[in-house]
């Protein structure tokens, strides 16, 4: 294994130490230490990869150094375009260093939303011609291996991409993290939202521990999965997902379980939710202020006024809480307020040790929806 440290002071060694990226669970540990070794303004976690990119190259213009982007491997199709209109010699002929968490390896054991990726990783990176090579494991070819990424991008002005196997980074708990004193767990907030919405009523919930929180509820209370579609992929883009069905329904209250990093990830849909103005359209942001699933490292959320965004995205009902008994007081009647809705819901983060994964397929759990929407 490669020590955090070990990996940062070689990187150090060779004048390197801007990082911003998305977090990803390969490299919790990497980023946990980033992030106490690291003013705020050398490790920025950006709104999404290809924001993290042009950071990225906003540093390069501004210093002439090579920069570091860290993601998962999902989080490449994120970057195509600056890597591709931005970055590439054929443009502006950026270096950078990209760390690539190999999510969905073939031959290893992962989740089902990480098995394409997981294929074509490689293969991608040699398709954008991006040199690139999996990350060594040993300490004592670490050196070498940074000098050969750090020799191409000084020689060529080209990017360089590390790929990271499971495993490969030794552990290290975050020091700075600061606890929230927020009451409400999100698994209670999430129960209390399930068991609030309609039988005949749909939920899209965002992929990492919402869903499987979702998935859970369900098993606990001995009911079906047929009215959820559980996004365990394409982070930022469950709100729209829930927006497609919900305008092609409208006679069915859909309700998107969203998350703060996802929410984040792609502000965007926001404005075209408020645009389409669906009636039946119900936007739960269960904020924690973390990207909790892949190693709890902070979001910008708790510095965001989401209510006031959604009101001037043109959402009808805008509602934010932060304990169980307000919570509480706006289940009541929430499915009689003018919609579409956006309730932000704070939480404290971290989950369950034990929490579980969905036993179901992706195709199983989309057959099952569509069968239940028909």
């Amino acid at each position: 294994m490669i020590t955090p440290k070990c990996f940062f002071d070689e990187l150090k060694s060779h004048g390197i130490d801007f990082y911003s990226g998305v977090p990803d669970s390969l490299l919790k540990n990497l980023c946990a230490y980033i992030t106490d070794n690291l003013p705020s303004n050398q490790h920025i976690i950006a709104a999404n990869e290809g924001g993290a990119v042009g950071l990225a190259a906003g540093y390069h213009l501004a210093t002439g150094r090579i920069p570091v982007v860290y993601m998962q491997n999902s989080g490449l199709g994120n970057t195509i375009n600056p890597l591709m209109s931005l970055t590439d010699k054929l443009v502006y002929h950026i270096p950078l260093l990209l760390i690539i968490g190999w999510r969905g390896e073939p031959g290893v054991k992962d989740e089902p939303q990480h098995r394409k990726q997981g294929l074509v990783t490689l293969p991608l990176l040699e398709t954008l011609g991006i040199k690139h090579e999996v990350m060594v494991d040993n300490e004592s070819l670490l050196p070498e291996q940074i000098v050969r990424a750090v020799n191409h991008m000084k020689s060529t002005g080209e990017a360089f991409a590390l790929v990271v196997k499971k495993g490969t980074f030794d552990s290290y708990k975050l020091h700075s993290a600061q606890e929230s004193p927020l009451p409400l767990s999100r698994e209670r907030a999430i129960e209390l939202m399930a068991s609030s919405v309609s039988p005949n009523d749909v939920i899209v919930s965002t992929t990492g521990m919402i869903s499987r929180e979702l998935f859970e509820y369900r098993v606990a209370m001995n009911q079906g999965h047929q009215q959820d579609f559980l996004t365990v992929g394409s982070m930022g883009h469950a709100s729209q997902i829930a927006l497609g069905i919900a305008l092609n329904k409208p006679d069915k209250k859909v309700y998107c379980f969203d998350g703060d990093g996802a929410t984040i990830m792609h502000t965007g849909n926001m404005a075209i939710i408020g645009s389409k103005s669906p009636a039946n359209y119900y936007h739960i942001v269960f904020n924690n202020g973390a990207h909790d699933s892949v190693g709890g490292q902070p979001t910008v959320a708790f510095q965001v006024d989401f209510p006031s965004i959604a009101r001037a995205m043109g959402y009808k009902t805008v509602i934010s809480v932060d304990n169980e008994t307000e919570l509480m007081n706006e289940l009541n009647d929430l499915a009689q307020k003018s919609a579409p809705v956006f309730f932000e819901i704070k939480v404290r983060k971290g989950a369950r040790a034990d929490l579980g994964r969905p036993t179901t397929t992706p195709i199983e759990n989309k057959e099952a929806l569509m069968n239940f929407l028909r």
